[in-house]
């Protein structure tokens, strides 16, 4: 009987054992071999990646991105529209320089900015550049996260530390986004799978 008992609990164990296995690789989501959390937490709330996708610069894998949202949302206007919180989460396939990303960030914003919306986030937008400015670079495999939390502001983060300045209006996370789901994407292909799109 306690050998029966001892093995009784020893499987009771291995399937505990695979069963949170399975439970825990149901809430990643892969792409192009990197895997995402389905949820995160921003500001004590649940988002839920709305989408992901890898930003390709001609044919080689720059970073895999996907975007938390409270809800999920599928046109741009939703989810500009958004007063909680919202992330876009970038992990790096390749070694990138600071000034090759911060020139990158820049020209997404310019892009999809018109000449008031620039003149209006001006100023944090100088913010954002001097934070990339005092980067050594990233590295394949460094994550930077993009928050919006709501009577914060914008609150970037590498690799979970916090960096740069908090930048308060949210016109600027708005245009932060739209450098991946503007009229003009950093990426056309990405876009549609930011928004949730099949892939």
């Amino acid at each position: 009987m306690i050998v029966r008992n001892k093995n009784s609990v020893k499987r009771l164990l291995a399937a505990a054992c695979l069963a949170a296995a399975f439970s825990q690789g149901a809430q990643a989501f892969e792409v192009g071999g990197v895997k995402l959390d389905d949820t995160v937490i921003i500001a004590n709330r649940e988002l839920k990646l709305n989408g992901a996708g890898v930003r390709y610069k001609a044919i080689f894998k720059v970073y895999a991105a996907g975007l938390y949202l409270p809800e999920k949302k599928n046109t741009v206007a939703e989810i500009l529209a958004l007063s909680g919180p919202r992330r876009v989460q970038l992990v790096m396939m390749r070694d990138v320089s600071s000034d090759e990303l911060g020139q990158a960030f820049m020209k997404g914003l310019n892009n999809n900015s018109d000449k008031v919306d620039k003149s209006k986030i001006l100023t944090q937008t100088m913010q954002f550049g001097q934070m990339f400015a005092l980067l050594p670079g990233l590295k394949k495999g460094d994550v930077l996260a993009l928050d919006w939390i709501p009577s914060i502001g914008t609150q970037c983060q590498l690799n979970g530390r916090k960096i740069g300045e908090v930048m308060l209006d949210q016109a600027f996370y708005n245009a932060v986004l739209k450098i991946w789901i503007g009229e003009k994407p950093v990426d056309f292909l990405l876009k549609p799978e930011l928004l949730g799109a099949p892939r």
